[in-house]
């Protein structure tokens, strides 16, 4: 049995959902309520002890009557003080010796049977259904038979008026805390699946943050690495027959080192390439094919059609990474003598194709590059990622084709 908190059920303070469901019968809470109930109490309980004085003579019953009325208004208040530091036990405790007084009091003068009204709310906002219930009769035979006493008249109203109107008041009020209860179970479903959604938004989040990354490794230091791996091995075998040529692919590496530098922090702080920050994507294409021919000696060619113009920034960042790839692969896997490069603009979308003579592969075999992780399948996903599509073409010995066609909005 927990405490019950001011803003449990405390009759002077805002209810809210109780934590312990034992503790948490108020369900109406609103300060200006508490406070009209109270204040009922106390006016009942003064108007009840005027009409006595009035009409009776301050004899021995009237003192020990109006006594009496004081005893209870100072238990109820009491109670009220303490409601929000003691346990509901207590509370029950304190309610039943309230309960006591005052059917002891209207026995004594029936004046105070009008207190009955207040006292119900209590009973219905401190007690379980099922007791409110009997107390909620009790009080309204009480009250009937005080009005009785009170008019000597023998109507069957006096005995049937307080039952019907406690019955209303309790059937109201039930149903106002069952309706409570209610809102209640469909606000915590609320907040625990919003809850659910942010931490699967999160996950989410983080996971679509982690392939982002993924990709922009492979497609950045990973390629690096292995271009910079292949320059310093070439340099090595060089190194005695070709000084020259050994000291030009050391550099070459040496300034793939530094670009690849600079392309980590640019896709750790969410930048695009960094190599079209300086050049348009057709130079930066361009400069692609005629390194992976100093490098390597293949016969890498760029080609622009006309036309090519106004792709948006995250389009040619996409066609970037998907050609440089795909050159990658040409690298790595084709055995290649000659590759060409082609970018196109066709309606509203721009189409980027990568074609070498070689080795080609089995289209039902893995991609070659898919043993890292990534490869075709990273520049597939760029593709899809911004509603394009990338498809390959090959066989073993006729070569490899890689077309991405990426839909074009104009800038602005």
């Amino acid at each position: 049995m927990g405490r019950v908190s001011p803003t449990d059920s405390a009759p002077g303070a805002g209810a809210s959902p109780a934590r312990d469901r034992g503790a948490g019968r108020d369900r109406v809470g609103s300060p200006w309520l508490n406070a009209a109930m109270h204040a009922g109490f106390f006016t009942v309980m003064a108007a009840s002890a005027a009409r006595l004085v009035v009409r009776h003579q301050l004899d021995a019953h009237t003192l020990a009557s109006l006594e009496l009325a004081g005893l209870v208004a100072l238990l109820y208040a009491a109670g009220v003080l303490l409601w929000g530091t003691v346990h509901r036990a207590v509370l029950i405790g304190w309610y039943a010796a309230l309960l006591v007084c005052w059917i002891a009091l209207v026995l004594m003068a029936p004046s105070f049977g009008f207190a009955a009204i207040p006292l119900l709310f209590l009973a219905l906002r401190l007690l379980p259904t099922p007791a409110a219930v009997a107390v909620a009769a009790l009080l309204a035979a009480g009250a009937g038979g005080a009005w009785a006493m009170l008019t000597d008249v023998r109507d069957p109203s006096v005995f049937l008026v307080p039952p019907a109107v406690a019955g209303m008041v309790t059937a109201t009020v039930v149903e106002l805390r069952r309706e409570s209860e209610r809102r209640r179970r469909t606000i915590d479903d609320l907040l625990r699946t919003r809850g659910e959604l942010a931490a699967s938004n999160r996950r989410t989040g983080v996971l679509e943050e982690r392939e982002r990354l993924a990709r922009e490794i492979h497609d950045t230091v990973a390629q690096g690495l292995s271009s910079t791996g292949m320059l310093l091995r070439a340099a090595d075998r060089a190194w005695e027959s070709d000084p020259e040529r050994a000291r030009m692919l050391v550099r070459r590496a040496a300034e793939g080192v530094r670009e690849n530098l600079a392309e980590a922090r640019a896709f750790v702080q969410g930048r695009g390439p960094v190599p079209l920050e300086r050049d348009s994507l057709e130079e930066t294409l361009a400069g692609l094919c005629s390194t992976l021919s100093a490098e390597t000696g293949i016969d890498a060619r760029f080609h622009c059609e006309e036309g090519v113009g106004g792709i948006p920034q995250r389009v040619r960042a996409a066609l970037l990474r998907i050609a440089q790839g795909a050159l990658a692969n040409v690298r790595e896997h084709s055995g290649a003598g000659r590759v060409v490069v082609t970018l196109a603009r066709i309606g509203d979308r721009v189409v980027l194709d990568v074609i070498d003579d070689g080795a080609g592969f089995d289209s039902g075999a893995p991609e070659p590059g898919a043993g890292r992780g990534h490869g075709l399948a990273s520049s597939r996903a760029r593709a899809e990622e911004l509603g394009g599509e990338l498809t390959v073409e090959s066989a073993p010995g006729e070569g490899t084709g890689v077309s991405a066609s990426l839909p074009v909005q104009e800038d602005g």
